[in-house]
């Protein structure tokens, strides 16, 4: 909770356990096993940043962290802790908090879209656990559709993309490199895989703007975003992709601010091992890089995870601030990440860290901040300050609710298609009928149906026939799509659709056009 100008963490019978606003961006960790309190030290937190006007980002990965949204209860636990602790004294006082709720599937929250030429390749292959060499064909891909401006959006521009290239080897090997069909195949088999995961909604328009996500309420409070993450675990590579790009997207685009008195933003990963299950050392040094930079732009990264043993050295170094539930050592793998823990705290003479850590009971934990010179306190066992807001899930309908009146609902909900590689290919081919023997079977019926529709349309105006390709073809491409997605636009509102989709590409070239095609830390546009 946010008392004295500080955020408490927790409290024993001699000490109030604070972490300093200004020292929150040089981020943190949260560990234990499961069900020690890790949820509830991470609401505490989140409720804290926002009262003191820092937006938060966390993943909600079992439905429970919803119910920041609705005022909380009290227990005959969290009484207690009230009352021993004094905490109505120090401003406790149950409220709800201001919550974005959104959903890469757009099923319990906002839909959340980024495009391909955002993600790039290197985090792409990550999804698809590619190998070095189809990593390589993959690179040669993007790089050929940035040289030719030809935006990779979603997957099948990307499909359109790999066949291109494929099929055109012998004119892009002299410069590019050895391509090859059988690595193309494979990155072509693994999209199929993807797509059943449901990656073909993550990929598209209109992509995510992340500033939206940092935002405050009318009171000065931070607005909480909350990924609905139940359906998402089962897809550990998208989760873990979708969160490594969002952190390198940070550290890219927002100004340097040095130190200041508090974050600008905060980004909790839960399952944190999940970033770096299987990543190479070139992949972990990013990683790293980005944790030790990204303070300096006002953010604070926070790892949740069940042992510190599950996060590389070289980051869990960079990680200040440190909350640590129980742990439990039945085997000698239990009993040597007990031992990792201990020795990542500066120890109290006054107890065994490592013996500690083995007792804890629920809601307890060891904790160490920084202080205000930025080196680590003493670490204390405490009980964690009880959250204000609700205790546990809420029901779909109240969900619901905020999700109908959420400023970005608008903005989000409907997928678009801009005009981008794959209509741009198809109208290549449209116009050369010589190559269309080359197309994928799956694309000529399409294109059969964008030319059946070109002979019977009226005779338009010279200038309505000078416009861009996608009235002639784009309207059936969205259309081709909005099969099995209640969330594209229909086939009954053609003209509402090609305006919003003309609109969504112009809004979509003017991004990548500013962007460039040099590419990030992560292989993505700068």
């Amino acid at each position: 909770m946010y008392a004295e100008d500080k955020i408490l963490v927790g409290c024993n019978e001699n000490e109030n356990v604070f972490l300093l606003p200004k020292m929150a961006n040089r981020h943190g960790v949260i560990a234990g096993a499961t069900g020690t309190g890790k949820t509830v030290t991470l609401k505490v937190l989140a409720e804290s940043f926002s009262d003191l006007g820092v937006p938060v980002f966390l993943a909600d990965m079992k439905g429970d962290v919803s119910g920041l949204v609705k005022v909380g209860a009290t227990n005959d636990f969290i009484a207690k802790n009230v009352e021993d602790f004094s905490l109505e004294e120090k401003g406790f006082n149950f409220h709800e908090y201001p919550v974005e709720f959104w959903d890469l599937f757009g099923e319990k929250g906002i839909p959340i879209r980024v495009t391909l030429s955002e993600m790039g390749p290197m985090l792409l292959s990550k999804i698809l656990n590619l190998s070095e060499a189809q990593e390589g064909v993959l690179n040669i891909v993007f790089r050929v559709a940035d040289d030719e401006s030809l935006l990779i959006i979603d997957l099948k521009d990307l499909k359109a993309m790999i066949n291109h290239v494929v099929e055109n080897k012998d004119q892009y090997e002299g410069q590019y490199g050895a391509i090859s069909p059988k690595s193309a195949n494979t990155i072509l088999r693994s999209l199929i895989a993807f797509e059943d995961q449901g990656g073909n909604l993550f990929f598209g328009e209109p992509a995510l703007d992340l500033n939206d996500f940092m935002q405050v309420d009318d009171n000065g409070r931070g607005v909480i975003n909350v990924l609905d993450a139940q359906k998402l675990s089962l897809s550990p590579e998208i989760y873990s992709t979708f969160l490594l790009w969002m952190m390198s997207s940070l550290y890219q685009n927002l100004p340097e601010v040095g130190d200041m008195e508090k974050p600008k933003f905060v980004f909790f990963f839960d399952e944190a091992h999940l970033l770096f299950d299987e990543i190479s050392p070139e992949f972990g040094k990013k990683i790293e890089q980005i944790v030790r930079l990204i303070r300096s732009k006002g953010v604070g990264l926070y790892f949740i995870s069940q042992s510190p043993a599950d996060i590389p050295d070289d980051i869990l170094a960079q990680l200040g601030n440190r909350v640590q539930h129980a742990l439990r050592a039945y085997t000698p793998k239990d009993q040597k990440a007990v031992k990792v823990a201990a020795e990542t705290f500066r120890p109290n003479p006054n107890f065994g860290t490592a013996e500690v850590i083995s007792n804890l009971g629920t809601g307890e934990a060891l904790v160490s901040t920084l202080d205000e010179k930025g080196a680590p306190n003493v670490v204390e066992q405490v009980k964690i300050v009880p959250p204000q807001s609700h205790i546990g899930a809420i029901d779909d309908e109240l969900r619901k609710q905020i999700i109908d009146i959420s400023q970005f609902k608008s903005k989000y909900w409907d997928a678009v298609d801009p005009e981008s590689a794959y209509e741009l290919l198809l109208n290549k081919i449209d116009s050369n009928p010589n190559i269309e023997s080359e197309v994928p079977a799956a694309d000529k019926e399409i294109i059969e149906e964008v030319k059946t529709q070109k002979q019977e349309a009226p005779q338009e105006a010279p200038q309505q026939q000078q416009g861009s390709v996608l009235v002639d073809i784009l309207g059936t491409v969205i259309a081709s799509q909005t099969k099995g997605s209640g969330k594209r636009a229909k086939k009954s509102e053609p003209q509402k659709m090609v305006e919003r989709a003309a609109s969504q590409a112009m809004n979509t070239a003017a991004r990548e056009v500013t962007k460039g095609i040099m590419r990030g830390i992560f292989g993505q546009m700068k």
